[in-house]
């Protein structure tokens, strides 16, 4: 019995093995890799020197007026736009579930900006909402025409350029979510549905006491990848502002650890690599504040 419980065992991890080398060369040592840049001093990817081993990198990101005007982007973004996408997507979802003619013709149609390219999409806002000296843009000829003064949303105030870019935001992500929350009230049990009838129970009761505490863990599962997904944010930003996010004031986390890499203000390895350590160990703390929330307020049938 031993031998086979052995030869199982030895099988299983042959199975595994170049899993566990795929995840070791392209996961475990860039992360490791990453861990020792962001310790070391004025590292120079050229010549392969430093300065000294220390705290100086962190230090510099965490007093970086970018870097702190990307958090602040960052965080304004997932706050907006995680819990409004996620509201908006399930009274779609429930208003889709509710009906049948063209049911599935409305799925396919709010699906469609999720296989949609993302910068795509990002240049028709960016036409629909940037003021030039030809054409005030669609939106503004919306607002003139209830009497509303023209507003360049994507050259103009901060607060504009965050309105665009969380609309667009929830805009790119709503469909994954309609699709899942859809699919969540498919799966749930008709009888609950039909002894709430009986009761006479009336339609809010019922779907706050059946239908959310049912689909809760696809709720708690959208609010954490969406967290995860907001947090990691640059490509939609780019689409929007351009490549120059520092000058916009509109850049991310992301988007400052690709600037100290690649940008104007590149060759930092050592400082990319504090800050996308910083940005993992906020993703993380989130996580697991959701986590540990997910525990009281999720329902596991």
């Amino acid at each position: 019995m031993k031998n086979n419980r052995t030869d199982g065992s030895l099988k299983g991890w042959l199975y595994l093995l170049p899993a566990l080398l795929f995840l070791g060369a392209f996961l475990v040592y860039p992360l490791i890799d990453v861990v020792i840049y962001s310790f070391e001093e004025g590292y120079n990817s050229a010549s392969q020197t430093r300065f000294g081993i220390g705290f100086y990198n962190y230090s510099y990101v965490l007093h970086d007026p970018y870097f702190l005007q990307a958090v602040k982007n960052t965080f304004l973004l997932v706050i907006i736009t995680v819990p409004l996408s996620t509201v908006i997507a399930l009274l779609i979802s429930v208003g889709l579930n509710s009906i049948k003619f063209l049911r599935e013709l409305f799925r396919t149609i709010y699906f469609l900006p999720y296989v949609t390219n993302t910068l795509a999409v990002g240049l028709v806002f960016m036409i629909l909402f940037k003021k030039t000296a030809y054409s005030d843009g669609f939106i503004n000829l919306i607002i003139r025409w209830f009497g509303g003064t023209a507003v360049d949303f994507i050259d103009g105030p901060y607060w504009a350029k965050m309105f665009v870019l969380c609309f667009y935001t929830i805009w790119v992500v709503m469909p994954f979510k309609i699709l899942i929350l859809t699919s969540a009230l498919a799966g749930v049990n008709p009888d609950y549905y039909q002894a709430a009838k009986v009761d006479g129970t009336s339609r809010f009761r019922t779907f706050m006491r059946i239908t959310l505490p049912m689909i809760s863990p696809m709720i708690f599962y959208l609010v954490v990848t969406g967290f995860i997904g907001a947090f990691k944010a640059y490509s939609d930003v780019v689409a929007l502002f351009g490549t120059n996010l520092n000058a916009a004031g509109m850049n991310t986390i992301v988007g400052y650890v690709y600037d100290m890499l690649y940008g104007d203000s590149g060759g930092y390895p050592s400082y990319a690599s504090s800050s996308a350590i910083l940005l993992f160990v906020i993703v993380l703390t989130i996580t697991c504040v959701n986590l540990l929330a997910g525990k009281k307020n999720v329902y596991y049938s």
